[in-house]
């Protein structure tokens, strides 16, 4: 069999399409405030010695995604967790405010059982389905979706067809980003979804459905982790 160049009007292979493109949206890992059940919004908390070991344990995972660019909201826990990721891809980090996690109030710094004791009242309001302002002098859920989708949905106009965006954040801010840009109702989210839990990610994707050229943001992974990808 000739491996010479085919020969005059053979036909020659298709180029492969581009994949879809995709954001992987990650709450960063446990901080000693996450192990001590203290609320901690803008609170700039370290990983704890747990939290750097699921670090180590997801990096590799959130890396073979190959991401064309890595951003993090700018508190410690979520950079951290970013840099950790950055240094086996060689992608420089990129910090942005916009993806810090709800801001808390006068709640910042409380322990949990503290803050039902002296804020029932709010606690109550959050239970009912209601978007109090966090620990009253805080953010409300339509705020962190505000700045946080904005950011989100600027992240994924730069993508190029089949390139990966990595974005470290928090729990809610993660969370808010992802239903605003898949366009899905933040009750319903906060509804039917649960909460990440730290190392775990939320994987979006461009995608169609099988009968239209027309693509969306979609969900395709939620609460994933190297314990069940």
């Amino acid at each position: 069999m000739s491996s010479g160049p085919a020969a005059a009007g053979s036909a020659t292979p298709a180029a492969a399409a581009p994949g879809p493109r995709r954001i992987v949206l990650v709450r960063h890992a446990e901080t000693v405030d996450n192990a001590a059940r203290v609320w901690q919004g803008h609170k700039d908390t370290e990983l704890s010695e747990r939290g750097r070991e699921q670090v180590r344990a997801a990096a590799p995972h959130l890396a073979a995604y190959a991401p064309a660019l890595i951003a993090s909201s700018d508190l410690q826990r979520a950079a951290s967790t970013a840099d950790a990721i950055a240094e086996l891809t060689g992608v420089e980090v990129r910090l942005d405010p916009r993806l810090r996690e709800v801001h808390v109030g006068q709640w910042q710094g409380l322990h949990a059982d503290e803050v039902r004791e002296r804020y029932p009242d709010v606690v109550a309001a959050l239970d009912r389905g209601e978007d109090a302002p966090r620990g009253v002098t805080g953010e409300t859920r339509a705020q962190v979706a505000d700045r946080a989708g904005t950011a989100l949905r600027e992240l994924a106009r730069e993508l190029l067809p089949g390139e990966t965006a990595v974005v470290v954040a928090h729990g809610v801010s993660a969370r808010v980003a992802a239903s605003a840009l898949v366009g899905l109702d933040q009750d319903v989210s906060d509804a039917v979804f649960r909460g990440l839990d730290n190392c775990h990610w939320i994987e979006l994707v461009e995608s169609s459905k099988s009968f239209s050229d027309v693509t969306r943001w979609r969900i395709a992974g939620w609460n994933l982790g190297p314990w069940n990808v």
